[in-house]
């Protein structure tokens, strides 16, 4: 049981995800208040890591629903398995004659077929997807809504009866409500505008590009095998390349990529050939490669003038 900020910071740095006091603060209110919890901010600063170490801090299995334009109500919600149900009229077409012999009235054998309707639409030919899988589940879960804002705005409609009061409604069956209440984390990317009535219903956190000092404390814990010498160098660099005004800023993960991979080159410092060799694992667009390129040859050029500047000095 966690029961305050402090607790929930420490069993989310066991997950290996190093919080600040304002989301320790707010997943705790959002665990305690029973209201799912939005997290905004640039792709790669880790909303998605959050739900997941939220999954194991909290001792809950995760299950993601991941958002994209077009998904809808069948594909997040629920199926119907076609299949079984074909197989279950060819037995019943068999067991037909043996089911309406008793029937003396055509009211009766009406009735009679009526109540193998019941069968046909029940739960036993529902495949549940993440949404239903999260009310039904018989112990309480982690909903991850992976990139809402990717989605459109009808799906994310069709979500505010799940997150206002935790059920959802099917034709063929009635008001389904959660077995549990499901600790719901929504992600968003800000690559659109969402609406009021989604945000009234939960707790807002935006997360950011970490400082310098808490960017090298993830390094740290994230990948051990890197020096403290090192591990400062590659911070001192993504932070700088985040002041380049860049087409994609690098992320966190790609950080944690990058002093990875340092660390499979024996690495034991960056300079000016490492860095241009290992761009592209920082940078995914070409011309933000050619532009911290650029940049580097700035660099070199101040340093026959200036033989003291540093490679990471990219201001």
């Amino acid at each position: 049981m966690l029961n305050d900020p402090q607790q929930v910071s420490a069993a989310l740095r066991e997950q290996q995800y190093i919080a600040t006091d304002e989301i320790a603060t707010v997943a705790f209110l959002a665990e305690k208040l029973g209201k799912p919890l939005l997290v905004e901010g640039p792709a790669g600063v880790g909303k998605t890591e959050l739900a997941k170490a939220w999954s194991g801090a909290s001792s809950r299995p995760l299950i993601r629903l991941q958002c994209y334009e077009g998904l809808d109500e069948s594909k997040a919600l629920y199926e119907w398995e076609y299949a079984k149900q074909m197989l279950y009229t060819q037995l019943l077409r068999d067991k037909l004659s043996d089911l309406l012999a008793a029937a003396d009235t055509l009211r009766q054998a009406a009735d009679r077929l009526g109540e193998e309707d019941d069968v046909f639409f029940s739960e036993r030919f529902l495949l549940a997807r993440p949404l239903l899988a999260a009310l039904t589940a018989a112990e309480p879960v982690v909903l991850l809504i992976d990139e809402i804002d990717r989605a459109d705005a009808e799906f994310e409609a069709f979500l505010l009866e799940i997150l206002s009061d935790f059920q959802v409604s099917i034709p063929e069956l009635g008001t389904i409500s959660a077995r549990h209440h499901p600790s719901v984390v929504l992600t968003s990317n800000n690559t659109r505008e969402l609406s009021e009535a989604l945000k009234r219903r939960c707790l807002y956190l935006f997360v950011d590009y970490p400082s310098h000092e808490a960017e090298l404390n993830i390094v740290k814990l994230r990948v051990p095998d890197l020096s403290d010498k090192l591990a400062r160098q590659t911070v001192e660099v993504v932070q700088g390349m985040r002041r380049l005004d860049l087409k994609k800023n690098p992320s966190v993960s790609e950080t944690i990529d990058w002093a990875k991979a340092l660390v499979m080159l024996n690495a034991d410092n960056i300079d000016q050939n490492t860095l241009e060799t290992t761009l592209t694992v920082l940078l995914k667009h070409e011309s933000d490669v050619q532009k911290a390129r650029r940049q580097l040859q700035q660099g070199r050029s101040s340093d026959r003038q200036q033989p003291r500047r540093r490679s990471s000095d990219w201001n």
